[in-house]
C-alpha cells in the first residue's frame, strides 16, 4: 500500500487511438471502442492504492468492449445513459443508477451515449478480507450474486459513501496521506459494496463459534489489538491471533465487552490520539495531524467522539 497518498491523474484527448490505448492501460485489460462519430473523452483518477476513483465523460455514443479486470468495478451515473451486458445479464442505466459493471473476472460490453460518469475500482483483496468470516487460516473469495443494487436506499448508501471518501478523506490533506486512513477507506468501500449488492457473504453462527466465544478469546484479541493498534489491521486478522472464526470473535466481544472488535480498536486508538496530544507540542502539532496518524479523518466525528470519551474538546488537551 502506498505510503505517500493518492496520486490525481488526468488525461483529456478527441484521438481514438489514443484513447483507446490510454483505457487498455489504465484498466490493465483489452478494450475495443466503436463510436457514432468524432468524440472528446476525459478522464479522471484518484489512486489511492486499494482503490482507485474515477471520473469520465464524453461526447458520442460509445460501443465498448472490456476484457476482465481484476478489480470489483462499481459505477454511478452521473448524465447520460449506458447499456450493459455481462455473461447475458443486462442492464439499462440513467442519472443516478448505481452497478456493477461485471463479475469480477469476466469481459462486459457497454454502450454508452454521451455524458458522465464516476467509477470505483476496489482491489479484490480488500473485499476478500471484508467478507471473510469463515476461518482465521484461509478467506474464501466472495461472489456475487448480481450486478444491480439491493435496493434504491443501499444504492443511495454507495453514492453517500463515495461523495462522504471525496468530501472527508480525499479532501484532507493530513488524512489521506496517512496509511490507516486509505486502508480504513478501502474496507468502508468494501463493506458498502457487500451491503449494496447481491453476495454470497452472509452467513450465521455456528456452534464452534458460539463455544470458542470465551473470555481466553477476548484477552488473545485484546491483547493482539493493543500491540498492533498502529498498523493496518481488520477483525479477520484480530481472529487469526485469538486462534477462532470472525463470528466466534464478534460473539465473544459482544457478550463479554458488549461491543465489536473494531469499536474496541477504534477506542484504543482513541486512548493512543489522547496520549499524544498530552505529549505533543501546540506550537509544532495540530490535533488534526495527530487524529489523522490515528486513523481519525473527520474532525466533527472525532471530536465529539473525543469529548464524549474524555469530557473535553481535543484543542484543550493539546494546549493544556
Amino acid at each position: 500500500m502506498k505510503t505517500q497518498g493518492p496520486t490525481a491523474h488526468r488525461f483529456d484527448s478527441q484521438n481514438p487511438d489514443t484513447i483507446q490505448q490510454f483505457l487498455t492501460n489504465a484498466y490493465g485489460t483489452q478494450m475495443t471502442i466503436r463510436a457514432a462519430r468524432a468524440y472528446r473523452l476525459r478522464h479522471d483518477r484518484i489512486d489511492a492504492g486499494p482503490f482507485c476513483l474515477d471520473t469520465m465523460a464524453q461526447s458520442s455514443q460509445l460501443d465498448i468492449d472490456v476484457g476482465p479486470i481484476d478489480a470489483l468495478v462499481v459505477s454511478h451515473v452521473v448524465s447520460g445513459r449506458i447499456d450493459r451486458d455481462c455473461a447475458g445479464t443486462r442492464g439499462r442505466f440513467g442519472p443516478g443508477d448505481v452497478f456493477l459493471a461485471a463479475m469480477p473476472g469476466l469481459p462486459y460490453s457497454i454502450r454508452w451515449r454521451p455524458g458522465k460518469i464516476t467509477s470505483c475500482l476496489l482491489d479484490l483483496s480488500v473485499l476478500t478480507k471484508v467478507a471473510s468470516g469463515t476461518s482465521p487460516k484461509r478467506i474464501d473469495a466472495v461472489r456475487f450474486t448480481g450486478l444491480a443494487p439491493v435496493s434504491s436506499a443501499l444504492a443511495r448508501l454507495w453514492r453517500h459513501t463515495t461523495s462522504y471518501l471525496d468530501r472527508v478523506v480525499l479532501a484532507n490533506p493530513h488524512a489521506y496521506r496517512q496509511p490507516l486512513v486509505i486502508a480504513n477507506a478501502a474496507r468502508m468501500l468494501a463493506a458498502s459494496a457487500l451491503a449494496v449488492f447481491p453476495n454470497t457473504a452472509a452467513a450465521g453462527p455456528t456452534a464452534a463459534d458460539r463455544r470458542d466465544a470465551t473470555t481466553a478469546t477476548l484477552r488473545r484479541a485484546t491483547d493482539f489489538i493493543e500491540e498492533y493498534a498502529d498498523r493496518d489491521i481488520v477483525a479477520a486478522d484480530i481472529a487469526a491471533a485469538a486462534r477462532v472464526s470472525l463470528r466466534a470473535l464478534q460473539m465473544a466481544f459482544r457478550r463479554h465487552l458488549d461491543t465489536t472488535p473494531m469499536a474496541h480498536l477504534r477506542q484504543v486508538r482513541l486512548d493512543r490520539v489522547h496520549r499524544d496530544l498530552l505529549r505533543a507540542d501546540p506550537r509544532q502539532d495540530t490535533v488534526s495531524a495527530i487524529a489523522s496518524r490515528w486513523g481519525f479523518v473527520s474532525h466533527s466525528r472525532f471530536t465529539a467522539r473525543y469529548h464524549a470519551a474524555y469530557g473535553i474538546l481535543p484543542s484543550r488537551t493539546l494546549h493544556a
